[in-house]
């Protein structure tokens, strides 16, 4: 199994145990036709408790792994809005976010759905991901960037 299968099936059980999620990253990136190699699977989820637990109920049904528990509300609606989770198996590992600084919160997201393999995915929209990435310090956003500009023509705005 590769990190697409491994990322379909978590946002399969993601769907049916109603998470409100938005795949931002490389996974989105591919999904929008843009081929780069990722290793994780990078979800925004919205930040209430409620949500971080169907989050959790949803991985449980993907891996029997206790440090699922280790992904608390207290966290991600807090101080530390990101969590980095890494299943006991498989080669995919999740960045679990509900903000980015004070730079992107849940709620700026524009969101579409993408149907892969039969499973529909809720996914940034390329201009979004523009805005997420173009103005950060890692090469490899402002290439993403680039790459988004370029294939949507997209303008800064």
């Amino acid at each position: 199994m590769d990190a697409l299968d491994d990322a379909l099936r978590v946002i399969a059980h993601l769907n049916a145990a109603k998470v409100d999620y938005v795949v931002v990253g490389g996974v989105a990136m591919n999904l929008h036709g843009i081929v780069r190699a990722t290793e994780d699977l990078d979800l925004f989820v919205r930040p209430d408790p409620e949500n971080i637990e169907r989050l959790r109920r949803g991985l449980r049904e993907v891996w029997d792994d206790p440090d699922i528990d280790d992904i608390t509300a207290e966290d991600l609606c807090g101080e530390y809005p990101a969590v980095r989770y890494g299943p006991p198996e498989g080669v995919l590992y999740l960045d679990i976010l509900t903000r980015l600084g004070e730079a992107t919160r849940f709620t700026d997201l524009e969101i579409e759905e993408i149907e892969v393999a039969g499973i529909p995915v809720r996914v940034a929209t390329p201009t979004t991901l523009y805005r997420m990435k173009r103005d950060t310090v890692r090469p490899i956003d402002r290439a993403d960037a680039a790459a988004l500009r370029s294939l949507f023509d997209l303008e800064d705005g």
